[in-house]
């Protein structure tokens, strides 16, 4: 009999290659099938194990075959020191359809093949879009729902240079199960910069000024502006950017209120900042300035009828997004003095058309979305959306992902072991299932030692979905479209956190996964209440199963498994160890749980070979084996 295995396997090795780090092989693994889509229609197609194509649409590059590939200098390499180098047929072909930083280039230049196509068409972007693995674009580029179903299942990654990602269908993404991703944090500061600069160039009307002097005047009286210090400025969206435009502007001597539903109230205190209703804010505002995001509930959320609400001699500046101005109400409220001045980099339509009032009025202060425009700026996010893409297409869970769960890194790295468990105690349950109604209801039970809100299991979640839906569905369940597959499928998911007496280094101490109305192949699987029920729990980083109904069993979830119940006496290893030495059948590991001795026992096997129908009949035959069931993890 083999001895254990000390690697967890992947579920895909087929798949996917394994990493330099055995112990890691597993983690990566299902990390890495949770950001594929593998669908020629929308979450449709399963997995094709076809090795030999050489187009691998479903595939990742393997995650640590690196290869000295005489074309790449070593001085490239020194500079990306965690991308590994791929075969040139394995490689994935990255599109760039707008302008990005030369830094970000070269690295994806290292990992991948890069089709730098600028300026394309809708009707060329469909065209291109699928024979490509990754997409990353600007502002300029409309990733629609015509250019997810045109990538035929292929495209797994959209990378958006910024922050903003309004020109992409996210829902589409999510059902095509492609991953977006964005660069939120490089231009940052720049944009915050860019933002302080509109509001002292409008407050001293620097423009207006610039241009009447290069017009040969000299009009002093005319342009007399307004002090800043003491003035109330209004922060409509304490995102980053927002909360760094508060910070100086309280160095420039302003009172800084803000507005944002889903700000936590202690980093605007940190700042200095008090957190007011949508409604006070506008109505007290001397200085407004907007870094909200632009969605239905914000579209045009500047209109008419809130302007009206403004004190009157507001200014206002915008370089977040154009559409949450209605931009002809902003022009009636700048005629009718509501509105003092304006300074826009942000508009509805870009560029806007040249004869546009709003662009040619002489209190409006007006920029080509330059938010984001500065060295530092463009170099940091093209190699902070370069690196997100790469990571994506290696399968890392990327924490700037906006159409997954937003899970922070540490996080990330922390629950990795229990993503693992997670899936395979999903797999599990479903083939302890048997037909009939279906599956509807599922309950998750989380036991740690820590507060019930410490713990994310978000991502937990998502994976037990994808155990349980995959291998009774023809979809495909990744990182992305979890959720909405599960809602799709009918399935009602529930989740409990329960505080036990365990280790507090470690976040999970078990996951128990039960399937309430159903009916069980292996009736040891159901428990009390009637429900089939297990439990897991990880050790030395492998995921094991702890608990079968009411048995008690520790089993290495690794390879193949059969589960016997049978009567607690002698020799019944030997025997079904015998029958399976037969048949050529290697075991890994046996264990048994019992409750009662010499009353009944549930045996674990572990096989590295899947038996035929022959080798499990025989062992159904074994007189005290009163149940068994063959399971493919």
């Amino acid at each position: 009999m083999a001895s254990s295995s000390t690697t967890t396997k992947s579920l895909l090795s087929s798949t996917f290659s394994a990493s330099k780090s055995s112990s890691s092989t597993a983690t990566k693994a299902s990390l890495l099938s949770f950001l594929r889509s593998t669908s020629a229609t929308p979450i449709s197609r399963k997995l094709s194990h076809s090795h030999n194509s050489r187009h691998h649409y479903y595939s990742v590059s393997p995650i640590r075959n690196v290869l000295k590939i005489a074309t790449e200098s070593e001085t490239s390499l020194s500079k990306y020191p965690d991308v590994d180098l791929v075969s040139s047929d394995s490689k994935q072909t990255i599109l760039v359809s707008e302008k990005l930083g030369s830094a970000g280039i070269e690295l994806l230049k290292v990992f991948g093949d890069v089709d730098c196509s600028y300026n394309l068409s809708p009707e060329q972007l469909c065209e291109k879009i699928s024979t490509c693995d990754a997409l990353i674009v600007r502002s300029g580029t409309k990733v629609t729902r015509e250019v997810f179903e045109a990538a035929k299942g292929r495209l797994k990654v959209v990378g958006r240079a910024g922050v903003g990602i309004d020109n992409v269908d996210l829902q589409a993404a999510t059902e095509f199960g492609c991953l977006v991703v964005n660069a939120p944090t490089a231009n940052t500061i720049a944009a915050a910069e860019h933002g302080i600069a509109l509001l002292a160039a409008m407050a001293r009307n620097v423009s207006q000024a610039d241009a009447s002097m290069k017009s040969g005047k000299w009009e002093r009286n005319k342009y007399v502006g307004v002090s800043m210090v003491g003035k109330t400025v209004a922060v409509m969206g304490f995102g980053k950017v927002g909360s760094e435009v508060a910070r100086r502007a309280k160095g420039l001597g302003m009172n800084v209120i803000a507005h944002d539903p889903y700000a936590p109230a202690d980093r605007a205190r940190a700042i200095g900042v008090e957190l007011v209703s949508f409604e006070q804010a506008i109505a007290t505002a001397d200085f407004i300035s907007l870094h909200m995001p632009l969605t239905p509930t914000t579209s045009k959320i500047f209109n008419d009828q809130t302007f009206s609400m403004m004190k009157k001699g507001v200014r206002i500046v915008n370089v977040a997004r154009g559409g949450v101005i209605d931009e002809d109400a902003l022009v009636r409220a700048l005629d009718s003095g509501i509105v003092a001045q304006a300074a826009l980099d942000v508009f509805t339509e870009e560029p806007p058309p040249t004869d546009s009032k709003l662009i040619q009025h002489h209190n409006v202060t007006v920029t080509p979305h330059l938010g984001a425009s500065t060295k530092e700026a463009q170099e940091g996010v093209a190699i902070e959306i370069a690196e997100a893409v790469v990571g994506a297409l290696k399968g890392e869970l990327s924490a700037t992902a906006v159409n997954a769960p937003m899970v922070p890194a540490e996080v990330l790295s922390e629950l990795a072991p229990y993503v693992v468990l997670a899936e395979k105690l999903g797999r599990l349950a479903v083939q302890l299932v048997a037909g009939g109604s279906g599956i509807k209801s599922i309950k998750v039970t989380y036991r740690s030692a820590r507060d019930p809100d410490d713990l994310d299991t978000r991502i937990l979640r998502a994976m037990i979905t994808k155990g349980i839906i995959e291998p009774i569905s023809a979809s495909f369940v990744n990182l992305v479209n979890a959720d909405f597959t599960a809602r799709q499928k009918g399935l009602r998911i529930s989740e409990e956190r329960v505080v036990v007496d365990a280790n507090p280094e470690f976040p999970v101490d078990s996951i128990q996964v039960q399937i309430s109305n159903v009916d069980s192949k292996f009736a040891s699987a159901v428990s009390e209440n009637g429900e089939v029920s297990i439990e897991g729990k990880v050790k030395f980083g492998i995921p094991h199963l702890t608990c079968l109904g009411s048995f008690g069993v520790d089993v290495s979830l690794e390879g193949n498994l059969i589960l016997c119940r049978q009567v607690d006496q002698p020799g019944m290893i030997g025997k079904v160890g015998n029958i399976l030495g037969k048949q050529n059948v290697n075991v890994s590991f046996m264990s048994v749980g019992r409750t009662v001795r010499r009353n009944k026992a549930i045996m674990a096997i572990g096989v590295d070979e899947e038996p035929n129908k022959d080798t499990l009949n025989k062992i159904g035959q074994v007189p005290a084996i009163e149940e068994f069931v063959f399971l493919k993890l």
